[in-house]
């Protein structure tokens, strides 16, 4: 269920600044993997964007920030605090900060993920 490329994922740059981007295109999927692409990283916070593919989900975590998740493509099941949230495409949910939380699978979808990370600490 989580086998997550984030440990040996190719290195990206951020994306290049002052210039649109498709942002559904930015990833592909990756066969059998959850694919993450570090969009923005800064001390107070990151934006991600991370490819399920078929059968892939990420495990239980607690984080002592909040996240806001956007579905970019296709749909998601979101599972807070044990109550299970199914995210369509252009819908988005914010994580709050120490609410166990994971995705299960549930098809190919593409998330974008944004962490703020200030006055949960």
């Amino acid at each position: 269920m989580d086998s997550s490329t984030e440990d040996n994922a190719p290195s990206y740059p951020e994306l290049e600044r002052s210039r649109a981007h498709i942002i559904v295109e930015i990833l592909e999927y990756v066969p059998n993997s959850v694919g993450i692409r570090t969009i923005i990283r800064k001390s107070t916070g990151d934006i991600s964007m991370v490819s399920f593919d078929h059968g892939e989900g990420l495990k239980e975590k607690t984080s002592p920030f909040e996240t806001f998740v956007q579905v970019i493509e296709g749909k998601a099941e979101l599972v807070i605090d044990k109550q299970v949230i199914l995210l369509h495409t252009g819908e988005g949910i914010i994580i709050p900060a120490h609410a166990p939380n994971h995705i299960e699978p549930n098809g190919r979808f593409k998330l974008i993920l944004t962490t703020i990370k200030s006055g949960y600490e």
